[in-house]
């Protein structure tokens, strides 16, 4: 089985390629297949093609190994994306072609010794704060080489792993104090109250924002959370939501699927407020179905025609909420933050907080409230220096 067929490069020009399946190793039950690029004409394509096949065929898989690291990550990720979320393969993917293809891709890869892979690996260490995850798939690739025994031993095994240079600021962890959120919910108040109720569309997303903003900032859960949320998910009599799926994002797009994490699995209390906000729109929104004569889906923070809203829709109304108050963009995410910094104010333990925020370590919640504790001593230090202003 092979195939071959012309591509174009980057520069516009037009080169051959082939790809083949040799058959089966038979040391390990895996399928043997390969890739060649570069070829002029279709006919030097076929010609390395027949010679590979009869290379192979006397020789076996030993002499015929020849595949370079980019050929041998095909084969891996094909096996890879299988055992894991799509997003998490997306991600990998993303990594892999930005910073590892572009430094060994063409390399044929029992040719890549530690020296190399050292290399690379300061290289990425200088630049990324992640270059370990990097490291840690390049090292997969390699492994899955010598699964297939086309290397006997992981250059990327052996390398040091340097300290990472702290070249730019810390993430700074964007989030509204509570007087800044009684501001941005007295604004979406006050505009949900100027629309006419005859203007369904802007009345109708003017309860949206409002609705879940006020979620958003007093429950601490993510965007993608939110928008995944049926009205199931809902026990009004128990003042309870149930956090089991996200809206993730795909190669067609956006799917609800199963949070990433076992910990994101939770149960949350609803003050009673965000409780009558919620029933509030809960009746808003069948009334706007129905008056328009549109299926409800029964999806919490749908869009107008009762579908699943967009995540970055959502980031860009945000941002534009941000614009309208005056205030500092702090995203989507920021007020996941926003809930924690309220959680803290109030005195929530940390364990508490941990396990409503869903956070997979007290680690996460622990650095979080240390920069909270920060942010309140530069404010205690502020606050004197006014108080005695001489």
């Amino acid at each position: 089985m092979a195939t071959i067929k012309q591509y174009t490069k980057k520069d516009g020009s037009k080169l051959w390629m082939f790809q083949t399946y040799l058959g089966i190793n038979q040391a390990t039950g895996k399928p043997v297949k390969t890739t060649r690029r570069g070829f002029s004409t279709k006919k030097e394509a076929q010609l390395e093609l027949n010679r590979l096949l009869v290379d192979f065929e006397k020789n076996g898989l030993e002499k015929s190994n020849n595949e370079t690291f980019k050929e041998v990550y095909e084969l891996w990720y094909d096996n890879y994306r299988k055992t894991v979320k799509e997003s998490t393969s997306i991600a990998t993917e993303r990594y892999m072609k930005l910073h590892v293809l572009p430094v060994f891709g063409e390399c044929k890869i029992k040719h890549i010794t530690t020296k190399m892979a050292q290399k690379a690996v300061n290289t990425w260490a200088d630049k990324l704060q992640v270059y370990k995850v990097v490291l840690q798939y390049a090292s997969k690739v390699t492994d899955y080489a010598i699964t297939l025994e086309i290397l006997e031993s992981n250059p990327f095994e052996r390398v040091s792993r340097p300290k990472v240079k702290r070249t730019r600021k810390e993430k700074e962890i964007k989030f509204y104090t509570s007087d800044q959120v009684q501001q941005v919910l007295s604004f979406l108040d006050h505009k949900v109250k100027q629309v006419k109720d005859d203007n369904l569309l802007y009345k109708y997303f003017a309860e949206w924002d409002y609705t879940i903003y006020r979620t958003l900032a007093f429950t601490g859960i993510r965007g993608g959370e939110a928008l995944a949320l049926n009205w199931n998910d809902i026990d009004f009599n128990s003042k309870t939501l149930t956090i089991n799926k996200t809206l993730s994002k795909t190669r067609k797009g956006y799917d609800v699927l199963p949070p990433k994490t076992k910990s994101s699995n939770r149960i949350i209390s609803l003050d009673d407020k965000t409780c009558t906000v919620l029933k509030k729109w809960q009746l808003r929104q069948k009334e706007f179905f129905f008056q328009n004569r549109i299926k409800n889906k029964n999806i919490i923070f749908s869009d107008y025609e009762s579908n699943y809203s967009n995540r970055q829709s959502l980031y860009q109304r945000s941002t534009r909420l941000a614009n309208f108050v005056s205030l500092p963009n702090i995203g989507t995410h920021g007020w996941r933050h926003t809930h924690a910094s309220m959680l803290y104010e109030a005195g929530v333990p940390m364990k508490e907080a941990q396990e409503r925020l869903g956070h997979a370590s007290l680690e996460m919640t622990n650095s979080i409230y240390t920069h909270l504790s920060d942010k309140q001593k530069n404010a205690t230090a502020e606050k004197l220096a006014q108080f005695a202003n001489f």
